[in-house]
């Protein structure tokens, strides 16, 4: 049954219920049958599911297998190593998770403990829990109200829904049935919502939903999702796979070749041990998280707090950014933008002060507190604003013409009346919607009728709030203070329109959105008219191919048809929480990364399930910050889209980190590999891999961190979401880098061992290490040479090169690290050489950077759309 659209009488039928309450004895079945009045968490873990889910990644498997055979073969150092790096993997994705998800806890919390409730016609206290469909509820300001219900009885009820439905502003409620129609949660006048809270009057209500079936437990149970796994998360996950399954192929292939050639099964299986090792890169999980831990350490000083660390790579692959508009894309602050008055309307008692102004600063409720701030709906602040700016202070003008009486503002006749008393009488002030004030008008204004309609027309087409105003004089206070009495024969004044003006800094960003190839949507609990004219002043709608949908009309649309327009839709207007969730899964299923934003317990589904949402941390509630991703610290978009160009360097420096080290492990397979089937001994111990995958590869990886923005990063489109981490050519880059680094590695070894060298083993693993550090330099740009960059530039990288030339340098000459390492003490000369034959894979690399991207491969920039000034308010020139 839809309760709004019903008498109050057909309620009660339909609950069997009565405005006494319910008795004992019913309640008690009801709560049987129902169930208590409480969320559930259908998804919350233990501890061991926690740990055993880090274990359960397929990489991870893999070296588990490889520290247990190394402990068999007696390579027990290489099996700390390996146990060592699992550990810290599974404790850092344990924390991760174990803080995540904690929406379901705010949204509990957001109920009440007890609620007032009549049983047999008595008033009583019982738990919030045990409330049933057909209590009755009593309900005062500052409640928080207990379950859904359905009003019996209000007075000067309001409601704070602003957390439900994202709308600002008390909602006044009511008891009558609405029309028959479809309506949102915000226009459901005359029923209360599960969280919501009581700021005004008082009312009566029949419980008509409870638990999950409440407005908010549909919520909890729309945030009850798994956690949206992440573009990297992903193409990691995909390369953890293929790395895994061509490390077991390699190894069981040189294991079988080495078998049918009669070699002794113990070296084979050291040798295909050390090959698996080589083959994954036990290194990238750690660095990876400390590189988004690096990102997210840079976007908090951008005004952006990252919540889970892999969302800091999503943002450079978003495609859309779904973005609410009060507070966000708009000040926040109702401003009045322009005014209309009357011409040649001159008002009894008001000496020459002008007559509209002075009826904005005394037909309002706004005030200011002892820190002179101003209090008050957010619209009367504007108003009394606007007239304090002009010299019309409420404070004074009150204090020369007090307030009498007054008729409050209410839902059925749109208008609020004060009546103020002056040297020449009583001064009656009515502000409303303009239709409302029509037909009050003075015979004489009726002829200008037509004229005052198209002004205000032309005004709300453009997204303006219009308030109009009226007046007139009465000899004294009149008796029968009703609006029958009081609202008529009004003079009209003028109008006020009003608008949540545009950040002038979120058009900028919305132009640098466009040019980086994503596509900003706004969705706004605000009606059509006013969201399109904030749409287009910030650019996000620029031509007609580009759509508005409002949440009745998307509701008309089957799948198929919101499929076929759902990436041309620029704004949503009025929609409700499971309809931005329709919105991000349609999006989705078009092959898109989406970012969502959000305030309200209404977004944290669609923030939940986004592939990052963002929550709002100046007037974000606590279920939006938990179920989001990223926090707003600043509520700002412009915000966003810087958070996006550190995504973007981000994403490519673990790019480079991705090719850096693969490269490097093809160029430990090769010469693993081949070496032995080329007739050479085993070139590396399974110490020598280990040191190399964490010492060599992590320090100059962790640098690659560091790395400044490419150029141009956000005049390119976003990474293509089916992209794999190997396009655009960069596993042809792995494979011809990392041949040529296992082929210097075998030649190095083949020549020393050809010219009696007992340090052969040493020099191959110095190659190995040195060439790898060349790399590093060299890969720092996928274009610029290194020359053009700087050195300087990256001063972590170059540290960190210095510092594994130092450490690699000491396991050679000092005998510990001979011990340890099984290594040997190099000549000046052997270790000249190594030096030189690992160079050549820097300038190698450097030559490729100069043949090919010199030839017009680089992206050329695009051209930033123009951006204008947001025009200034203007005053409306008088008819």
């Amino acid at each position: 049954m839809d309760y709004y659209l019903a008498p109050v009488a057909d309620v009660a039928a339909e609950l069997a219920t009565l405005p006494a309450g319910l008795d004992a004895a019913t309640a008690s079945q009801r709560l049987a049958a129902h169930g208590p009045n409480r969320l559930a968490d259908a998804h919350q873990k233990t501890i061991w599911q926690l740990v055993l889910h880090q274990l359960a990644d397929v990489m991870i498997l893999v070296l588990l297998v490889a520290a247990g055979v190394s402990v068999l073969i007696g390579e027990a150092k290489s099996a700390y190593v390996i146990l060592a790096i699992v550990v810290l993997n599974a404790l850092i994705g344990f924390v991760q998770e174990y803080r995540a998800d904690k929406a379901m806890e705010a949204l509990q919390k957001m109920a009440a403990s007890h609620a007032q409730v009549l049983r047999g016609g008595q008033a009583q206290q019982v738990p919030t829990a045990d409330l049933v469909p057909g209590d009755v509820v009593l309900l005062e300001a500052g409640n928080v109200i207990p379950a859904d219900v359905r009003f019996l009885e209000t007075h000067a009820l309001k409601v704070d829904e602003s957390s439900l439905t994202g709308e600002s502003g008390n909602v006044e409620k009511s008891v009558a049935a609405l029309p028959v129609g479809e309506y949102p949660l915000g226009d459901r006048l005359n029923l209360g919502y599960k969280g919501t809270s009581i700021t005004n009057g008082r009312a009566t209500a029949y419980v008509v939903a409870t638990g999950m079936k409440t407005e908010l437990g549909k919520i909890a149970t729309l945030i009850q999702t798994a956690e949206v796994v992440t573009p990297l998360q992903k193409r990691l996950g995909t390369l953890g796979k293929r790395l895994s399954v061509a490390a077991l192929a390699v190894g069981a292939l040189f294991f079988g070749v080495g078998c049918l050639r009669g070699e002794p099964w113990e070296n084979l299986l050291l040798v295909a041990i050390s090959l698996a090792i080589a083959a994954l890169p036990e290194a990238l999980p750690a660095l990876v998280t400390v590189s988004l831990a690096l990102g997210a350490g840079r976007l908090m000083k951008s005004h952006a707090l990252m919540r889970k660390l892999p969302a800091v790579e999503t943002l450079g692959s978003v495609t859309y950014i779904c973005t609410d508009k009060t507070g966000t894309l708009t000040l926040n602050q109702m401003t009045v933008e322009a005014l209309y008055e009357v011409p040649a309307v001159k008002m009894e008692g008001l000496a020459d002060r002008n007559a509209l102004l002075t009826a904005l600063a005394l037909n309002t409720d706004a005030s200011h507190d002892t820190q002179n701030h101003w209090l008050g709906d957010s619209t009367e602040v504007a108003l009394a604003r606007y007239a304090a700016s002009k010299d019309y202070a409420r404070p004074a003008l009150e204090a020369q013409f007090p307030r009498l009486a007054e008729l409050p503002f209410d839902s059925e006749r749109k208008c609020m009346t004060t009546l103020h008393q002056t040297p020449q009488g009583v001064l009656v002030l009515t502000k409303g919607a303009a239709g409302s004030l029509y037909k009050q008008l003075t015979a004489r204004q009726q002829g200008s009728l037509a004229d005052l309609t198209w002004r205000v027309d032309a005004q709300a087409a453009q997204g303006y709030r219009v308030l109009a105003y009226g007046a007139k004089m009465l000899p004294e206070l009149p008796a029968d203070l009703t609006p029958a009495a009081v609202e008529t024969n009004l003079t009209f004044l003028g109008f006020a329109s009003l608008i949540d003006p545009p950040r002038e800094e979120a058009r900028q960003a919305v132009a640098e959105c466009k040019a980086a190839g994503i596509i900003p949507v706004m969705i706004t609990g605000d009606h059509k008219l006013t969201a399109k004219a904030i749409a287009e002043k910030l650019g996000i709608i620029s031509s007609k191919e580009e759509l508005v949908l409002t949440g009745p009309e998307l509701t008309a649309l089957d799948e198929p048809a919101f499929a076929a327009v759902v990436e041309k839709v620029r704004v949503y207007a009025r929609v409700d929480p499971a309809q931005k969730l329709r919105i991000i899964h349609a999006l989705q299923a078009r092959h898109q990364f989406v970012a969502m934003t959000g305030d309200g317990v209404n977004d944290a589904p669609a923030l939940k399930n986004a592939d990052i949402g963002i929550a709002m941390g100046i007037n974000g509630t606590e279920v939006a910050k938990e179920a989001a991703a990223m926090i707003l610290l600043d509520d700002n978009f412009a915000t966003i889209v810087a958070a996006v160009r550190h995504g973007r360097r981000i994403y490519d420096n673990i790019l480079k980190f991705i090719r850096y080290i693969l490269a490097g492990s093809v160029g430990e397979i090769t010469t693993l590999f081949f070496a032995p089937l080329l007739g050479l001994p085993i070139t590396l111990l399974a110490i020598h891999i280990l040191w190399i995958n964490l010492i060599t590869d992590g320090l100059p990886g962790l640098a690659l961190a560091y790395e400044p923005s490419e150029k141009h990063s956000m005049q390119r489109p976003p990474v293509a979401p089916r992209q794999t981490i190997f396009a655009d050519g960069l596993g042809w880059f792995i494979l011809g880098v990392g041949l040529l680094v296992g082929l210097l590695t075998i030649g190095m070894q083949a020549w020393s061992i050809r010219q009696g060298l007992l340090h052969w083993q040493t020099m191959a693993f110095t190659v190995l290490c040195f060439s790898q550090l060349g790399l590093a330099l060299a890969i720092r740009s996928r274009r610029e040479s290194l020359f053009s960059l700087g050195l300087l530039s990256n001063k972590p990288m170059l540290g960190a090169v210095a510092l594994t030339v130092a450490l690699h340098l000491l396991i050679i000459y000092v005998p510990f690290g001979n011990r340890l390492f099984s290594t040997q003490r190099l000549t000046l000369a052997e270790l000249g050489v190594t030096l030189a034959l690992s160079s050549l894979v820097f300038w190698a690399v450097e030559l490729q950077k100069l043949i090919v991207w010199r030839r017009g491969v680089a992206i050329a920039p695009q051209p930033t759309p123009a951006t204008q000034p947001l025009p200034k308010s203007a005053t409306l020139a008088p008819a």
